[in-house]
């Protein structure tokens, strides 16, 4: 896998800085072919990681950019390859020219993650760190960012690592014993072994059991705005997001269907989902949306009812409210008519105004206070990748067999086919065991360039 790639490493669109990147066989030498530096020496003599200024130019001589050039050497690169990078100006129609002419010179497009998977087949990177750099090109919040940093810097493999080295020495003890029984080697029993196996599956447990947690943290967190007609639904979602996004009139029934738009409120990515006001309704178009809306309320991790509090409450308001988790009371730019009855009382109440923006900070303190932090977990601890998940659930059973295994009085040779078991998981966790097609559906979500 060593042919000459090359492609865009930042956005295709006009910007300052553009950068084209370079890796494989001959990557230095097709970089020399176009870049010359202002110094008139060649890149194959510069030093690794050393920024070079100077100009590329096509075949016919003509200056394309004025720009800076690096080479990475193997090893040490990112690819674990040759590699070169050129830093030109964001033009998008001269960095389209360099590409065509580095194509000319031997190198072919890069396709989506092949510098990242060329640094997973290379040994720079696990499959976990891999991930990770999808997951911090495509967070959304700050706290997605940092979790995403701490995986790529190798926090979910230091923690399942530990776990594999610990089963790896149960295994290698007992083969051993196995194969080498005239040796002076400590006799094998498993029940020596029983606090490692606690420790290991309380890690993994632990790890798997953050999940959940990882999921909002890079999906969002579903949340329901639901309320009767016309008490201020849309306007809300306009508001929390600042832009327009649902039309809002007098009339009742405007919002037929489910809106979905996200936003982040106190540092929390939320998908918000306005919804067709709850009420009887004759109209086919209209009961579809209402069934929808009830269908988003069940779902969501968060329920944001809606009450005009310019008027008294009715029994539909209160049957809707009473599944909130925050009652939010509309239209308090106008006199206030609604009082709460006992059973809403515990449920957390703010007074907005959606019209003039009123009281939506107090809102998203609010809904920030409501969401569960993560503030608790070391960062790259959360595991929001379900394929991490599903190898470290498939780990934790096969502890849990050998547990049983080794309760119930079987052979050591037979529990230590469950622990093997979850040394694989944890080997296809990182990369250890991966057959290609796995790893080539895991890379194909990553950018092209990266």
């Amino acid at each position: 896998m060593s042919d000459l790639i090359a492609a865009l490493a930042t956005a295709p669109a006009r910007s300052a800085i553009g950068v084209i990147r370079l890796s494989g066989e001959g990557a230095i030498e097709c970089a020399d072919s176009l870049f010359r530096a202002a110094s008139g020496r060649k890149m194959a003599d510069a030093p690794s990681n050393k920024l070079i200024y100077g100009g590329v130019y096509d075949s016919d001589g003509a200056l394309l950019d004025t720009c800076l050039c690096t080479v990475s050497r193997a090893p040490r690169s990112y690819t674990g390859e040759d590699t070169a990078e050129l830093s030109c100006h964001g033009s998008p129609a001269a960095l389209s020219a360099i590409l065509t002419e580095l194509f000319k010179n031997g190198a072919r497009q890069a396709l989506p993650g092949e510098f990242t998977k060329r640094a997973f087949l290379n040994g720079r990177l696990d499959l976990t760190r891999a991930e990770a750099v999808a997951d911090l090109i495509d967070a959304q919040t700050r706290a997605a960012a940092v979790n995403a940093s701490g995986q790529l810097a190798g926090a979910v493999t230091r923690k399942t690592d530990g776990v594999y080295s610990r089963l790896l020495d149960i295994a290698a003890h007992f083969h051993a014993v196995v194969d080498w029984p005239d040796e002076d080697i400590e006799d094998f029993e498993l029940v020596n072994y029983l606090n490692v196996l606690d420790e290991s599956e309380r890690t993994l447990k632990s790890l798997l059991a953050t999940f959940e947690r990882g999921k909002l943290l890079r999906d969002g967190v579903k949340t329901a705005i639901v309320g009767l007609p016309n008490v201020g639904k849309s306007s809300l979602l306009n508001a929390l997001l600042g832009f327009d996004r649902a039309i809002v009139t007098a009339a009742p029934g405007t919002t037929r269907d489910t809106v979905e738009e996200k936003c982040v409120i106190g540092g929390t990515l939320l998908r918000l989902v306005d919804t067709a006001g709850l009420r009887e309704s004759a109209d086919e178009a209209e009961r579809i949306g209402i069934d929808r809306a009830r269908q988003a309320m069940a779902s969501a991790s968060l329920v944001l009812a809606v009450l005009d509090s310019s008027r008294a409450l009715t029994g539909e308001d209160v049957d809707t409210a009473r599944r909130a988790d925050i009652l939010v009371l509309n239209k308090s730019d106008l006199p206030c008519l609604l009082t709460l009855p006992p059973e809403l009382e515990n449920i957390p109440a703010v007074s907005v105004s959606a019209r003039t923006g009123q009281g939506i900070d107090t809102l998203a303190e609010a809904i920030a206070a409501r969401i569960k932090s993560a503030d608790d977990i070391p960062a790259g601890e959360i595991l929001t990748n379900a394929r991490q998940a599903g190898e470290v659930s498939a780990a934790l059973d096969a502890l849990r067999r050998a547990r049983r295994a080794l309760e119930e009085g079987f052979t050591p040779d037979a529990v230590l086919t469950d622990l093997e078991d979850a040394m694989h998981a944890l080997g296809r966790l990182t990369g250890r065991d991966l057959i290609p097609d796995v790893t080539d559906r895991i890379f194909s979500r990553f950018c092209v360039g990266k």
